[in-house]
């Protein structure tokens, strides 16, 4: 009886620990937190130093652009007398198609001008620090992966 009762015991166990772990577990040193992600990001400007289309990059659509993250979701960009006014959230989706097992997104939305409005997604975030948020989207069109990377100014 006792060997039996150990051997439940074990498989128990066993089952407990497959359930728990998981594939994204490479994940886990992206901060979920969405109040720390919104509060880095609204201190202080930013800039592009990387953002590659497909393969493509386009960094030098935004050179000279100081990003800011304001309150009420409003992003502007201002490159001298020039001033681009777009969108932007941190959410938790728990039904992301591109991740179904749920994600913090960072949002970017631009109407206007066509370099911005390809910055215009439900971007996943890689890594958000004091002084750097890097940004991945992979097209479900395409296939094509496309990285931001906001550098603080």
């Amino acid at each position: 009886m006792k060997k039996h009762f150990f051997k439940l015991v074990l498989a128990c166990t066993l089952i407990t620990v497959l359930l728990s772990c998981s594939s994204d577990d490479d994940n886990s040193s992206v901060n979920t937190d969405t109040s720390q992600i919104v509060s880095a990001a609204q201190s202080g400007t930013w800039s592009i130093t990387s953002f590659v289309d497909s393969g493509n990059d386009e960094t030098n659509h935004f050179t000279g652009y100081a990003f800011t993250f304001g309150s009420n979701e409003v992003l502007t960009a201002v490159n001298g007398d020039s001033t681009v006014i777009g969108t932007w959230s941190v959410t938790t989706d728990d039904s992301n198609d591109d991740n179904p097992s749920g994600d913090v997104d960072f949002n970017i939305g631009f109407a206007s001008p066509t370099d911005f409005t390809d910055l215009t997604d439900d971007w996943d975030i890689v890594t958000v620090t004091s002084t750097t948020i890097s940004l991945i989207d992979v097209s479900g069109g395409n296939g094509g992966t496309d990285t931001l990377v906001f550098q603080k100014n």
